[in-house]
């Protein structure tokens, strides 16, 4: 699945081949892309008809465009997108789709197909195209209306303002974002009793982190995945955080981590930080801090990744 880093590569992408752009139409060809959007594909047609992308904003894996009318005025409401576990956003030129028959080209192995998985199409005033492409359609499109965030700071990153999608309110600030609050979420982080790692994954505590970025974040700290939080001091869940965002930083910086073409930018390019990972997919490998064998253990119907001499239970 596309975590916060991958997200944010797709965000970056979009934000000079989209804002300023206007919506001519909305080419749906597969419904189940829009099961979030109430009212189908006439009310997505409906919210989205003439309408300018000013902004694209993302809180933690969730991405959404700012709309403008006519006029320029807000419309009160964001397209947000969602990539689930295999949704990519594509960016194409007029007629640059291959296979004009109409027939699509085979897909190898569990890469997203261009052609046969391309659930629905945004076509915008100078020709682009923007591809929502999603093999196992956990993804989706739909519009959601603005509220004010609760703090009252910018809702996201690219976000001009405090409104968010209502669909997004409950989604708690990720550690890219300048207004997280890092000793406040590490002080809720040690009132629970639940394992770190499902306190980090949760998306109401943190946002953006997902599997990966959570193995390779208690690895820095030296912290194994099921400490429950309340056994954290104040300097060791700080320290979490801390590193959670530097591994993030460092993802982005190489085009996120791609173990497969499910995940690819809005060219269609793969990231590299796959090579860098530290636990996560090394089961069985050596350490590259103590050079014991990296242990795999099943966790909350996934897996865990971490040293066993390194992030000991305390």
């Amino acid at each position: 699945m596309p975590e916060l880093p991958e997200v944010e590569v797709v965000r970056r992408g979009l934000e000079p081949r989209t804002v300023g752009r206007r919506i001519e139409s909305v080419e749906v060809l597969d419904p189940r892309i829009l099961r979030r959007q109430s009212g189908g594909a006439d009310r997505l047609r409906g919210a989205l008809a003439g309408t300018r992308m000013t902004a694209v904003v993302r809180r933690g894996k969730f991405l959404w465009w700012r709309l403008a009318d006519e006029t320029g005025e807000d419309t009160g409401e964001a397209l947000m997108a969602h990539l689930g576990m295999s949704g990519q956003l594509r960016v194409r030129d007029a007629g640059a789709l291959t296979a004009a028959s109409g027939v699509a080209a085979p897909s190898e192995g569990p890469a997203s197909d261009p052609l046969r998985h391309r659930r629905l199409t945004l076509h915008l005033d100078d020709g682009t195209a923007i591809d929502l492409i999603d093999q196992r359609i956990f993804g989706g499109i739909w519009a959601s209306p603005l509220e004010r965030a609760a703090d009252g700071a910018a809702a996201g990153l690219g976000s001009p303002d405090a409104l968010l999608p209502a669909d997004a309110a409950r989604i708690a600030r990720d550690l890219l974002d300048p207004a997280a609050d890092l000793p406040a979420i590490a002080r809720t982080i040690r009132s629970r009793r639940a394992g770190v790692k499902s306190l980090l994954l949760g998306q109401d505590l943190v946002s953006g982190i997902g599997n990966i970025y959570a193995d390779e974040a208690l690895w820095e700290a030296r912290t194994r995945y099921d400490t429950p939080g309340a056994a954290l001091t104040q300097r060791r869940a700080l320290g979490i955080l801390r590193a959670a965002g530097e591994v993030m930083e460092r993802a982005l910086a190489v085009g996120g981590t791609s173990f497969d073409a499910l995940y690819v930018n809005v060219d269609g390019r793969s990231g590299y930080f796959a090579l860098s990972l530290n636990v996560y997919g090394r089961a069985g490998q050596p350490c590259r801090r103590c050079e014991s064998p990296i242990v795999r253990e099943k966790f909350a119907n996934r897996s865990s990744h971490f040293c066993p001499c390194c992030q000991r239970i305390r």
